[in-house]
């Protein structure tokens, strides 16, 4: 029964206030019995207890929480029930406490409450009706002719809001395709379902399709390639909407067409996070995640907002991102306590200040270096802060007794070719040495890629395409694994709820995927023909590039967790003086030359490999 008081809410506090009267007086004049009950002043007191019951009734049935814009048949039936309810009530109270009115007046002022009350409650939906006809009538925008994959409530969905010309959703339905036959021959508002997946090519040429809409949301993972595969063949503009049944009723009619992604064509299922596994060391804690601002980092602060978190402190040396993800956060979670601090983990002093104001219960640390040709070139600068920033994290966390601490490595870090990735094997070796003797739990989580991460090879290619090509590739036979963002950050979490110390996650990637075949979705993506309108070039190896990514070291095998997606190293543990003698020996190069710093790298990451840039250009 909680009112939130809007101004909107108290405008329908007032209106139906005014509804009762109205009622009463209307149907006590209707019935001819308006001069015999309102003949004195006692009956406005005996509708103020109307009023009062009519209120609380409303406020039962949410009448005062509902977007009206989208009232269906459902609200209609909860004001008939919240008017029928109050009048009954009230007709019991008012013949307890000794006054008698008749039962037609009753029934009468029930029908006419109903449509005052429910009458301006759907005048909404009338405006925000006319609003958006008025737009589609402004609107000159072409609609293309368009093949909807999917029957189902999806598909149906997106082909009624098409039918009535809805800006949010462009195109004209000529025809259906559905993989049940049942529904073959079958019209959905007025559009013929023509055939299955199969038939997709022969009906985009017999019908002049200019776009594809995938509609199909609960498909299985090898349902949705085999059908994106088809699509990407045809030379139509490639869409597709989420899944109506995962949407709020006050999102359904605003949900957009958007394009597809190679992350779509890459046909990950996705994960879900584990809130029981994760509310325990997250809810109602003070959660520190450096860098922050970053692509990994940020996706972090999102996904650990939903597990209701007492405050997250967002830390990162580049200001403007940290900014717009605390207002994207507020927006979204007033329950959550978002600080921003601005620093570098290279700065022990300002980061002692961040751990002593705050006091973190939890640590995920994502801030590093991570441009591996640039880290080639200031191999110095990546050993500060990949390394040493690390060990500046980790010793404050025991030093102010955080429960637990994740560290975010990456599969660059096994047998690494790169200054990048050896640095990151250091800050590895850094939590399994901690951990051995700290209370804190230490952990780390090693994955590949993420699609459309800062710097990652998607938003390169995209800006490539859009200028004409060509598309640069370094070699024609390497691979990556990847991921989504929120996929990899999801994961993380769950494997922090798992860590009791000392373990470095392996997350599932999946199968390797050639990144000369993610450039040619991409290409085709954007309707455009590979070689005809966008050229492929090879640029041959950067420095410390490796041609495929390993998860896995040599000698490292892995053990099973409660999660399919996460599996644990069992690689060999590194001693305390091992590790501590390579911090020191890394820390005194620090004020010599780059070769130094390389070749001392090489010594303390014995599974690193220099490698100069290595020409493979055809």
């Amino acid at each position: 029964m909680d009112i939130y008081f809007t101004r909107r809410t108290v405008l329908l506090v007032f209106w139906d206030i005014a509804a009762t009267f109205a009622s009463y007086f209307l149907a006590a004049l209707l019935t001819g019995l308006a001069p015999e009950l309102f003949g004195t002043h006692e009956i406005y007191f005996l509708l103020g207890a109307a009023v009062v019951v009519h209120l609380l009734s409303f406020s039962f049935f949410r009448l005062y929480n509902s977007l009206w814009e989208y009232a269906s048949l459902d609200d209609a039936l909860r004001i008939t029930l919240a008017v029928s309810l109050s009048t009954l009530v009230t007709a019991v109270f008012l013949w307890l406490v000794g006054h008698w009115i008749p039962l037609r007046v009753y029934f009468g002022s029930l029908l006419l409450m109903v449509f005052f009350t429910g009458g301006v409650r759907l005048l909404f939906r009338y405006m925000r009706t006319k609003r958006r006809e008025f737009d589609i009538s402004q609107s000159s925008q072409p609609r293309p002719r368009t093949l909807v994959v999917g029957a189902g409530e999806t598909g149906s969905l997106a082909i009624q809001r098409m039918v009535s010309k809805d800006p949010l959703m462009p195109g004209s339905p000529i025809v259906a395709v559905d993989d049940n036959p049942e529904k073959r021959r079958l019209r959905i508002h007025g559009v013929p379902v023509l055939g299955s997946s199969d038939d997709i090519a022969q009906l985009v040429e017999r019908f002049g399709i200019e776009q594809i809409v995938v509609a199909i949301p609960s498909a299985s993972l090898d349902q949705r390639r085999r059908i994106y595969e088809t699509c990407t063949q045809t030379s139509c503009q490639l869409r597709t909407l989420p899944n109506v049944r995962e949407l709020r009723i006050d999102e359904i009619e605003d949900v957009k067409l958007r394009e597809v992604d190679v992350a779509d064509l890459l046909g990950r299922e996705e994960v879900v996070l584990n809130t029981r596994m994760v509310c325990g060391y997250i809810s109602g804690k003070t959660i520190l995640v450096t860098g922050g601002g970053g692509s990994i980092g940020s996706e972090l602060c999102r996904q650990i907002c939903t597990v209701a978190p007492k405050r997250i402190v967002v830390f990162d040396i580049y200001e403007n991102d940290a900014y717009l993800l605390r207002n994207e956060l507020l927006s979204q979670y007033d329950d959550v306590e978002v600080q921003v601090e601005v620093g570098s983990i290279c700065n022990e002093q300002r980061l002692r200040d961040v751990f002593e104001r705050y006091r973190p219960s939890v640590v995920f640390h994502a801030a590093a270096h991570k441009h591996v040709p640039l880290m080639e070139m200031c191999p110095r600068e990546a050993i500060e802060n990949n390394v040493f920033g690390t060990l500046n994290t980790v010793r404050l966390a025991m030093e102010y007794g955080v429960c637990r601490f994740i560290f975010i490595s990456t599969d660059k870090a096994v047998n690494p070719t790169s200054v990048m990735g050896a640095t990151k094997r250091m800050g590895e070796m850094i939590i399994q040495h901690y951990a051995q003797e700290s209370k804190t739990v230490f952990a780390a989580v090693r994955f590949g890629n993420v699609l459309g991460s800062n710097g990652s090879v998607i938003p390169i290619f995209k800006r490539q395409i859009a200028e004409g090509g060509p598309v640069t590739v370094t070699h024609p036979d390497i691979e990556r694994f990847f991921m989504t963002i929120p996929e990899a950050s999801r994961l993380v979490i769950q494997a922090g709820g798992m860590a009791s110390g000392g373990e470095i996650f392996i997350l599932d990637m999946g199968d390797p995927v050639k990144i000369v075949d993610l450039a040619r979705s991409l290409i085709t993506l954007s309707g455009l023909r590979v070689d005809q309108d966008i050229r492929i070039e090879f640029t041959g190896l950067r420095p410390g590039e490796k041609m495929y990514e390993e998860l896995l070291m040599t000698e490292e095998n892995t053990v099973p967790t409660k999660l399919a997606g996460i599996k644990i190293s069992t690689g060999r543990e590194v001693s305390y003086a091992e590790v501590d003698g390579k911090l020191s020996r890394l820390e005194a190069v620090l004020a010599g030359s780059d070769e130094e710093a390389i070749a001392v790298l090489q010594q303390a990451v014995p599974t690193y490999t220099y490698t100069a840039n290595i020409s493979c250009a055809k």
